[in-house]
Protein backbone atom coordinates (compact mmCIF):
# COMPACT_ATOMS: atom_id res chain seq x y z
CA UNK A 1 0.00 0.00 0.00
CA UNK A 2 2.75 2.39 0.68
CA UNK A 3 4.37 1.60 -2.52
CA UNK A 4 0.98 2.53 -4.72
CA UNK A 5 0.46 5.72 -2.82
CA UNK A 6 3.87 6.84 -3.42
CA UNK A 7 3.84 6.05 -7.04
CA UNK A 8 -0.32 5.88 -7.76
CA UNK A 9 0.34 9.45 -9.82
CA UNK A 10 2.97 7.70 -12.11
CA UNK A 11 1.45 4.74 -12.84
CA UNK A 12 -2.46 5.39 -12.95
CA UNK A 13 -4.01 5.64 -16.75
CA UNK A 14 -0.49 3.29 -18.08
CA UNK A 15 -3.55 0.69 -19.09
CA UNK A 16 -1.43 -1.89 -17.01
CA UNK A 17 -2.55 -5.96 -16.78
CA UNK A 18 -3.70 -7.45 -13.33
CA UNK A 19 -0.16 -9.74 -14.49
CA UNK A 20 2.20 -6.78 -14.01
CA UNK A 21 0.52 -5.42 -10.98
CA UNK A 22 0.69 -8.82 -9.25
CA UNK A 23 4.48 -9.42 -10.61
CA UNK A 24 5.10 -5.81 -9.10
CA UNK A 25 3.48 -6.52 -5.66
CA UNK A 26 5.36 -9.67 -5.73
CA UNK A 27 8.73 -8.32 -5.75
CA UNK A 28 7.61 -5.34 -3.33
CA UNK A 29 6.94 -7.48 -1.01
CA UNK A 30 9.71 -9.75 -1.26
CA UNK A 31 11.99 -6.61 -0.34
CA UNK A 32 9.88 -6.42 2.92
CA UNK A 33 10.27 -9.75 4.46
CA UNK A 34 13.86 -8.78 6.39
CA UNK A 35 11.68 -6.32 7.94
CA UNK A 36 8.62 -8.31 8.77
CA UNK A 37 10.24 -11.48 9.71
CA UNK A 38 11.67 -9.50 13.14
CA UNK A 39 8.44 -8.32 13.75
CA UNK A 40 6.51 -11.95 13.31
CA UNK A 41 9.26 -12.99 15.67
CA UNK A 42 8.64 -10.50 18.31
CA UNK A 43 4.74 -10.66 18.22
CA UNK A 44 4.70 -14.49 18.17
CA UNK A 45 7.18 -15.16 20.81
CA UNK A 46 5.34 -12.58 23.10
CA UNK A 47 1.63 -14.47 22.39
CA UNK A 48 3.06 -17.73 22.85
CA UNK A 49 4.75 -17.08 26.49
CA UNK A 50 2.07 -14.60 27.53
CA UNK A 51 -0.27 -17.48 26.73
CA UNK A 52 1.58 -19.91 28.62
CA UNK A 53 2.10 -17.60 31.51
CA UNK A 54 -1.83 -16.41 31.13
CA UNK A 55 -2.61 -20.59 31.73
CA UNK A 56 0.00 -21.17 34.44
CA UNK A 57 1.80 -23.61 31.91
CA UNK A 58 5.21 -21.85 32.79
CA UNK A 59 4.61 -22.33 36.57
CA UNK A 60 4.03 -25.79 35.53
CA UNK A 61 7.32 -25.98 34.18
CA UNK A 62 9.27 -24.43 36.24
CA UNK A 63 7.84 -26.17 39.49
CA UNK A 64 9.11 -29.20 37.39
CA UNK A 65 12.84 -28.29 38.02
CA UNK A 66 12.87 -26.67 34.15
CA UNK A 67 14.54 -23.05 33.89
CA UNK A 68 13.34 -20.18 31.76
CA UNK A 69 16.64 -20.43 29.68
CA UNK A 70 16.19 -24.36 29.34
CA UNK A 71 12.62 -24.30 28.18
CA UNK A 72 13.74 -21.49 26.02
CA UNK A 73 16.84 -23.25 24.31
CA UNK A 74 15.19 -25.10 21.34
CA UNK A 75 12.93 -22.50 20.65
CA UNK A 76 16.30 -20.25 20.30
CA UNK A 77 18.10 -22.77 17.92
CA UNK A 78 15.02 -22.48 16.08
CA UNK A 79 14.97 -18.54 15.98
CA UNK A 80 19.06 -19.36 14.79
CA UNK A 81 18.30 -21.55 12.09
CA UNK A 82 15.55 -18.66 11.13
CA UNK A 83 18.06 -15.97 11.36
CA UNK A 84 20.52 -18.13 8.93
CA UNK A 85 17.88 -18.32 6.42
CA UNK A 86 16.93 -14.90 6.99
CA UNK A 87 20.47 -13.79 6.00
CA UNK A 88 20.73 -16.39 3.02
CA UNK A 89 17.38 -14.49 1.98
CA UNK A 90 18.55 -11.43 1.96
CA UNK A 91 21.90 -11.54 1.02
CA UNK A 92 20.71 -13.73 -2.57
CA UNK A 93 16.92 -13.64 -3.20
CA UNK A 94 16.54 -9.57 -2.46
CA UNK A 95 18.82 -8.37 -4.45
CA UNK A 96 17.38 -10.15 -7.38
CA UNK A 97 14.00 -8.88 -6.00
CA UNK A 98 15.39 -5.07 -5.95
CA UNK A 99 16.68 -5.50 -9.39
CA UNK A 100 13.19 -6.91 -10.87
CA UNK A 101 11.20 -4.20 -8.95
CA UNK A 102 13.11 -1.16 -9.74
CA UNK A 103 14.11 -1.95 -13.20
CA UNK A 104 10.51 -3.19 -13.61
CA UNK A 105 8.92 0.24 -11.91
CA UNK A 106 11.64 2.35 -14.01
CA UNK A 107 10.02 0.90 -17.04
CA UNK A 108 6.77 1.46 -16.14
CA UNK A 109 7.36 5.08 -15.18
CA UNK A 110 8.86 5.82 -18.05
CA UNK A 111 5.74 4.22 -20.82
CA UNK A 112 4.02 6.37 -21.94
CA UNK A 113 -0.08 6.91 -20.24
CA UNK A 114 -2.90 4.67 -22.80
CA UNK A 115 -4.14 6.93 -25.64
CA UNK A 116 -7.29 8.90 -24.33
CA UNK A 117 -8.23 11.45 -27.19
CA UNK A 118 -11.05 13.56 -25.37
CA UNK A 119 -14.26 15.65 -26.85
CA UNK A 120 -12.79 19.40 -27.44
CA UNK A 121 -9.20 19.16 -26.80
CA UNK A 122 -5.84 18.64 -29.37
CA UNK A 123 -4.17 15.27 -28.48
CA UNK A 124 -0.26 14.93 -28.59
CA UNK A 125 0.35 11.64 -27.20
CA UNK A 126 1.08 9.88 -30.84
CA UNK A 127 4.38 11.38 -31.70
CA UNK A 128 4.32 13.63 -34.91
CA UNK A 129 0.41 14.36 -34.99
CA UNK A 130 -1.73 16.70 -32.97
CA UNK A 131 -5.46 15.52 -33.38
CA UNK A 132 -8.71 17.49 -32.00
CA UNK A 133 -12.37 15.10 -31.98
CA UNK A 134 -15.41 18.26 -31.99
CA UNK A 135 -17.62 14.94 -30.30
CA UNK A 136 -17.83 11.37 -29.50
CA UNK A 137 -20.85 9.34 -29.72
CA UNK A 138 -22.07 7.42 -26.64
CA UNK A 139 -20.28 4.29 -28.45
CA UNK A 140 -16.59 5.37 -28.03
CA UNK A 141 -16.06 4.77 -31.64
CA UNK A 142 -17.83 7.64 -33.44
CA UNK A 143 -16.61 11.22 -34.24
CA UNK A 144 -17.19 14.30 -35.44
CA UNK A 145 -15.43 17.60 -36.44
CA UNK A 146 -12.03 15.65 -36.72
CA UNK A 147 -8.67 17.20 -37.31
CA UNK A 148 -5.48 15.95 -37.83
CA UNK A 149 -2.21 17.84 -37.95
CA UNK A 150 0.46 16.28 -39.13
CA UNK A 151 3.88 17.07 -37.83
CA UNK A 152 6.06 13.93 -39.01
CA UNK A 153 7.89 16.34 -41.86
CA UNK A 154 8.82 18.93 -39.18
CA UNK A 155 7.50 21.50 -41.35
CA UNK A 156 4.98 23.08 -38.61
CA UNK A 157 0.98 23.26 -39.29
CA UNK A 158 1.59 22.33 -43.25
CA UNK A 159 -0.60 19.58 -43.48
CA UNK A 160 -4.02 19.13 -41.92
CA UNK A 161 -6.95 16.70 -42.69
CA UNK A 162 -10.34 18.14 -41.34
CA UNK A 163 -13.48 15.75 -41.76
CA UNK A 164 -17.07 16.00 -40.85
CA UNK A 165 -17.67 12.72 -39.04
CA UNK A 166 -15.78 9.18 -38.85
CA UNK A 167 -14.70 6.41 -37.10
CA UNK A 168 -12.37 5.33 -34.27
CA UNK A 169 -10.97 1.50 -34.86
CA UNK A 170 -9.02 0.41 -32.20
CA UNK A 171 -6.27 -2.46 -32.14
CA UNK A 172 -3.52 -4.10 -30.61
CA UNK A 173 -0.89 -2.38 -32.36
CA UNK A 174 -2.62 0.51 -34.57
CA UNK A 175 -5.47 3.17 -34.81
CA UNK A 176 -7.04 3.70 -37.63
CA UNK A 177 -9.21 6.55 -38.31
CA UNK A 178 -12.25 6.02 -41.34
CA UNK A 179 -12.93 9.54 -42.09
CA UNK A 180 -15.67 10.77 -44.15
CA UNK A 181 -16.40 14.01 -46.23
CA UNK A 182 -13.49 15.64 -45.55
CA UNK A 183 -10.06 17.88 -47.05
CA UNK A 184 -6.73 17.40 -47.02
CA UNK A 185 -4.56 20.56 -47.18
CA UNK A 186 -0.72 20.54 -47.56
CA UNK A 187 1.51 23.44 -47.86
CA UNK A 188 4.78 23.71 -49.07
CA UNK A 189 7.46 25.95 -51.33
CA UNK A 190 7.12 26.25 -55.40
CA UNK A 191 9.03 23.65 -57.36
CA UNK A 192 10.21 26.46 -59.27
CA UNK A 193 12.56 27.59 -56.74
CA UNK A 194 10.99 31.24 -56.84
CA UNK A 195 9.91 30.73 -52.77
CA UNK A 196 6.89 31.36 -53.35
CA UNK A 197 4.35 29.01 -51.03
CA UNK A 198 1.83 26.80 -52.72
CA UNK A 199 -1.01 24.90 -51.39
CA UNK A 200 -2.78 22.10 -52.18
CA UNK A 201 -6.24 21.11 -51.17
CA UNK A 202 -7.84 17.78 -51.68
CA UNK A 203 -11.37 16.65 -50.97
CA UNK A 204 -12.52 12.92 -50.10
CA UNK A 205 -15.09 11.05 -49.08
CA UNK A 206 -13.75 8.89 -47.29
CA UNK A 207 -10.22 8.77 -45.97
CA UNK A 208 -8.22 5.88 -43.53
CA UNK A 209 -5.39 7.26 -41.66
CA UNK A 210 -3.33 4.55 -39.81
CA UNK A 211 -1.57 5.75 -36.50
CA UNK A 212 0.90 3.66 -34.99
CA UNK A 213 0.85 2.72 -31.76
CA UNK A 214 3.86 0.92 -30.64
CA UNK A 215 5.36 3.54 -29.08
CA UNK A 216 2.47 2.84 -26.30
CA UNK A 217 3.91 -0.48 -25.49
CA UNK A 218 5.55 -0.91 -22.64
CA UNK A 219 9.27 -1.87 -23.42
CA UNK A 220 12.16 -3.65 -20.80
CA UNK A 221 14.88 -2.31 -20.20
CA UNK A 222 18.27 -4.32 -20.01
CA UNK A 223 18.83 -5.51 -16.42
CA UNK A 224 22.15 -5.42 -16.35
CA UNK A 225 22.15 -1.35 -16.65
CA UNK A 226 20.76 -1.39 -12.98
CA UNK A 227 23.33 -4.43 -11.67
CA UNK A 228 25.80 -1.37 -10.31
CA UNK A 229 23.70 0.17 -7.81
CA UNK A 230 24.61 -1.46 -3.91
CA UNK A 231 21.13 -2.55 -3.71
CA UNK A 232 21.16 -5.39 -6.53
CA UNK A 233 24.40 -6.75 -4.67
CA UNK A 234 25.19 -9.76 -2.49
CA UNK A 235 28.26 -10.04 0.26
CA UNK A 236 31.00 -11.02 -2.60
CA UNK A 237 30.31 -8.27 -4.98
CA UNK A 238 30.12 -5.95 -1.93
CA UNK A 239 33.19 -7.02 -1.40
CA UNK A 240 35.02 -6.74 -4.35
CA UNK A 241 33.40 -3.06 -5.06
CA UNK A 242 34.83 -2.24 -2.06
CA UNK A 243 38.59 -3.05 -2.64
CA UNK A 244 37.78 -1.67 -5.95
CA UNK A 245 37.00 1.71 -4.22
CA UNK A 246 40.10 2.13 -2.10
CA UNK A 247 42.50 0.94 -4.26
CA UNK A 248 40.87 3.69 -6.91
CA UNK A 249 41.29 6.61 -4.29
CA UNK A 250 44.90 5.49 -3.65
CA UNK A 251 45.72 5.77 -7.28
CA UNK A 252 43.71 9.06 -7.37
CA UNK A 253 45.49 10.90 -4.56
CA UNK A 254 49.07 9.64 -6.47
CA UNK A 255 47.64 11.25 -9.60
CA UNK A 256 47.09 14.53 -7.99
CA UNK A 257 50.69 15.28 -7.71
CA UNK A 258 51.28 14.71 -11.45
CA UNK A 259 48.04 16.91 -12.14
CA UNK A 260 49.97 19.69 -10.43
CA UNK A 261 53.50 18.70 -11.19
CA UNK A 262 53.50 20.83 -14.81
CA UNK A 263 51.95 24.29 -13.36
CA UNK A 264 54.23 23.80 -9.90
CA UNK A 265 57.71 24.90 -10.81
CA UNK A 266 59.01 23.70 -7.32
CA UNK A 267 57.62 20.05 -7.94
CA UNK A 268 59.55 19.55 -11.62
CA UNK A 269 63.25 18.24 -11.96
CA UNK A 270 65.53 21.27 -12.95
CA UNK A 271 69.04 21.73 -12.39
CA UNK A 272 68.46 24.24 -9.72
CA UNK A 273 65.74 21.94 -7.92
CA UNK A 274 68.13 20.52 -5.05
CA UNK A 275 69.35 23.76 -4.34
CA UNK A 276 65.97 25.66 -3.91
CA UNK A 277 64.62 22.40 -1.70
CA UNK A 278 67.66 22.89 0.80
CA UNK A 279 67.34 26.81 0.73
CA UNK A 280 63.70 26.01 1.92
CA UNK A 281 64.19 23.52 4.66
CA UNK A 282 67.15 25.94 5.81
CA UNK A 283 64.62 29.20 5.95
CA UNK A 284 62.60 29.45 9.44
CA UNK A 285 58.66 29.78 8.19
CA UNK A 286 58.82 33.69 9.50
CA UNK A 287 61.46 34.62 6.87
CA UNK A 288 59.21 32.79 4.14
CA UNK A 289 56.41 35.44 4.70
CA UNK A 290 55.92 38.35 2.54
CA UNK A 291 55.18 41.64 4.18
CA UNK A 292 52.92 42.74 0.67
CA UNK A 293 52.02 41.45 -2.56
CA UNK A 294 54.39 38.81 -4.10
CA UNK A 295 54.08 41.02 -7.33
CA UNK A 296 56.40 43.51 -5.54
CA UNK A 297 59.05 41.34 -5.64
CA UNK A 298 59.04 40.70 -9.55
CA UNK A 299 60.16 43.47 -11.77
CA UNK A 300 57.75 46.06 -13.17
CA UNK A 301 58.57 45.33 -16.92
CA UNK A 302 57.70 41.78 -16.31
CA UNK A 303 55.15 41.66 -14.13
CA UNK A 304 52.44 41.40 -17.46
CA UNK A 305 53.95 38.43 -18.64
CA UNK A 306 54.56 36.39 -15.30
CA UNK A 307 50.63 37.22 -14.69
CA UNK A 308 49.95 35.97 -18.09
CA UNK A 309 51.55 32.59 -17.74
CA UNK A 310 50.67 31.81 -14.04
CA UNK A 311 47.26 32.71 -14.04
CA UNK A 312 45.66 30.28 -16.42
CA UNK A 313 47.92 27.44 -14.62
CA UNK A 314 46.50 28.31 -11.59
CA UNK A 315 43.03 28.19 -12.82
CA UNK A 316 44.29 24.91 -14.65
CA UNK A 317 45.61 23.20 -11.59
CA UNK A 318 42.54 24.46 -9.66
CA UNK A 319 39.95 23.09 -11.88
CA UNK A 320 42.14 19.55 -11.73
CA UNK A 321 42.41 19.72 -7.91
CA UNK A 322 38.53 20.09 -7.93
CA UNK A 323 37.51 17.32 -10.34
CA UNK A 324 40.06 15.17 -8.35
CA UNK A 325 38.05 16.43 -4.81
CA UNK A 326 34.74 15.53 -6.57
CA UNK A 327 35.41 12.06 -7.45
CA UNK A 328 36.98 11.75 -4.03
CA UNK A 329 33.93 12.35 -2.04
CA UNK A 330 32.02 10.31 -4.97
CA UNK A 331 34.13 7.30 -3.90
CA UNK A 332 33.64 8.01 -0.14
CA UNK A 333 29.88 8.28 -0.63
CA UNK A 334 29.97 4.75 -2.84
CA UNK A 335 32.06 3.16 -0.04
CA UNK A 336 29.74 3.96 2.72
CA UNK A 337 26.52 2.75 1.04
CA UNK A 338 28.75 -0.34 0.30
CA UNK A 339 29.84 -0.80 3.63
CA UNK A 340 26.02 0.09 4.85
CA UNK A 341 24.52 -2.47 3.01
CA UNK A 342 27.33 -4.96 3.92
CA UNK A 343 26.18 -4.93 7.24
CA UNK A 344 22.64 -4.13 7.04
CA UNK A 345 23.32 -7.95 5.69
CA UNK A 346 23.68 -9.43 9.32
CA UNK A 347 22.08 -6.76 11.42
CA UNK A 348 18.59 -7.32 9.80
CA UNK A 349 19.26 -11.40 10.47
CA UNK A 350 20.59 -10.86 13.95
CA UNK A 351 17.40 -8.84 14.80
CA UNK A 352 15.63 -12.04 14.64
CA UNK A 353 17.80 -13.83 17.59
CA UNK A 354 17.58 -10.30 19.38
CA UNK A 355 14.07 -9.81 19.26
CA UNK A 356 12.94 -13.29 20.45
CA UNK A 357 15.47 -12.74 23.82
CA UNK A 358 12.96 -9.58 24.04
CA UNK A 359 10.08 -11.24 23.19
CA UNK A 360 10.16 -13.92 24.88
CA UNK A 361 10.74 -12.90 28.42
CA UNK A 362 8.49 -9.90 27.93
CA UNK A 363 5.63 -12.77 27.44
CA UNK A 364 6.54 -14.83 30.39
CA UNK A 365 6.38 -11.36 33.02
CA UNK A 366 2.74 -9.93 31.26
CA UNK A 367 1.56 -13.37 31.28
CA UNK A 368 -1.39 -11.89 28.77
CA UNK A 369 -1.97 -14.28 25.26
CA UNK A 370 -4.17 -12.90 22.19
CA UNK A 371 -3.93 -9.70 20.31
CA UNK A 372 -4.24 -7.05 22.59
CA UNK A 373 -1.54 -6.12 24.79
CA UNK A 374 0.59 -8.57 23.46
CA UNK A 375 0.59 -6.06 20.19
CA UNK A 376 0.90 -3.14 22.08
CA UNK A 377 4.05 -4.03 23.31
CA UNK A 378 5.59 -5.94 20.10
CA UNK A 379 4.77 -2.70 17.62
CA UNK A 380 6.29 0.03 20.78
CA UNK A 381 8.90 -2.19 20.66
CA UNK A 382 9.39 -2.91 17.16
CA UNK A 383 8.48 0.96 16.47
CA UNK A 384 11.75 1.66 18.98
CA UNK A 385 14.33 -0.92 17.18
CA UNK A 386 12.82 0.59 13.81
CA UNK A 387 13.95 4.32 14.58
CA UNK A 388 16.93 3.69 16.16
CA UNK A 389 17.88 1.62 12.74
CA UNK A 390 16.97 4.46 10.66
CA UNK A 391 18.66 6.96 12.78
CA UNK A 392 21.83 4.85 12.97
CA UNK A 393 21.80 4.30 9.17
CA UNK A 394 21.35 8.34 8.60
CA UNK A 395 24.20 9.02 10.60
CA UNK A 396 26.43 6.37 8.73
CA UNK A 397 25.69 7.81 5.50
CA UNK A 398 26.17 10.95 6.24
CA UNK A 399 30.00 10.11 7.64
CA UNK A 400 29.19 11.31 11.36
CA UNK A 401 29.50 7.72 12.40
CA UNK A 402 31.63 4.91 11.04
CA UNK A 403 29.21 2.54 8.95
CA UNK A 404 29.54 -0.27 12.02
CA UNK A 405 28.66 1.78 14.49
CA UNK A 406 25.46 3.51 12.73
CA UNK A 407 24.29 -0.52 11.63
CA UNK A 408 24.49 -2.30 14.86
CA UNK A 409 23.37 1.00 16.93
CA UNK A 410 20.10 -0.74 17.09
CA UNK A 411 21.45 -3.81 18.40
CA UNK A 412 23.87 -2.55 21.15
CA UNK A 413 21.50 -0.02 22.52
CA UNK A 414 18.50 -3.23 22.87
CA UNK A 415 20.71 -6.11 23.35
CA UNK A 416 20.90 -4.53 27.54
CA UNK A 417 17.32 -4.55 27.36
CA UNK A 418 17.21 -8.10 26.27
CA UNK A 419 19.13 -9.44 29.41
CA UNK A 420 17.51 -7.45 31.34
CA UNK A 421 14.32 -8.93 30.53
CA UNK A 422 15.57 -12.23 30.68
CA UNK A 423 17.01 -11.61 34.56
CA UNK A 424 13.52 -10.28 35.56
CA UNK A 425 11.94 -13.14 33.91
CA UNK A 426 13.89 -15.67 35.57
CA UNK A 427 13.07 -14.11 38.79
CA UNK A 428 9.14 -13.60 38.22
CA UNK A 429 9.49 -10.23 38.59
CA UNK A 430 6.58 -8.31 38.46
CA UNK A 431 8.09 -5.27 36.86
CA UNK A 432 4.97 -5.38 34.65
CA UNK A 433 2.18 -5.90 36.57
CA UNK A 434 -0.16 -3.20 37.24
CA UNK A 435 -0.92 -4.33 41.84
CA UNK A 436 2.88 -4.34 41.89
CA UNK A 437 3.65 -0.95 40.94
CA UNK A 438 0.17 0.10 42.99
CA UNK A 439 2.04 -1.66 46.10
CA UNK A 440 5.32 -0.17 45.76
CA UNK A 441 3.30 3.99 45.10
CA UNK A 442 1.41 2.64 49.13
CA UNK A 443 4.72 1.84 50.28
CA UNK A 444 6.35 5.01 49.47
CA UNK A 445 3.46 6.98 49.97
CA UNK A 446 3.33 4.95 53.64
CA UNK A 447 7.07 5.88 54.45
CA UNK A 448 6.33 9.66 53.89
CA UNK A 449 3.71 9.65 55.72
CA UNK A 450 5.23 8.30 58.33
CA UNK A 451 8.07 10.36 58.35
CA UNK A 452 6.05 13.39 58.31
CA UNK A 453 4.42 12.72 61.47
CA UNK A 454 7.75 11.67 63.32
CA UNK A 455 8.75 15.20 62.07
CA UNK A 456 5.71 16.75 63.49
CA UNK A 457 6.18 14.70 67.10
Amino acid sequence: MQFFWVYMDELIGKGLGVWMILQMLFYISSTLVPMALPLGILLASIMTFGNMGEHFELIAIKSAGISLLRFMRPLLFFIIGLSVFAFYFNNNVIPIANLKALSLLYDLRNSKPTLNIKPGIFNNDIDGFSIRVGAKDKDGFSIKNVMVYDHTKGNGNQNLVVAESGKMIPSKRYLIFQLNDGWRYEEGRNTEGNGNLTQVRMHFDRWDKVFDLSGFKLTRTNEDLFKGAYQMMDIQQLNYEIDSSKKYNKKLEENVSSYLSPYLTIAMESPNFDSLKRKLHSLKPQQVTYESSFLNYVPAEARGRVLGVVVPHVRNAKGLVSIAATDKQLQTENVLKYKIEWHRKFTLSFACVLLFLIGAPLGSIIRKGGLGLPLIIAVIFFLLFHIISLSGEKLAKSNSLPPWMGMWMATAMLLPIAFFLINKAKKDAQILNKDWYITLWKRINNFFTKKKMHETV
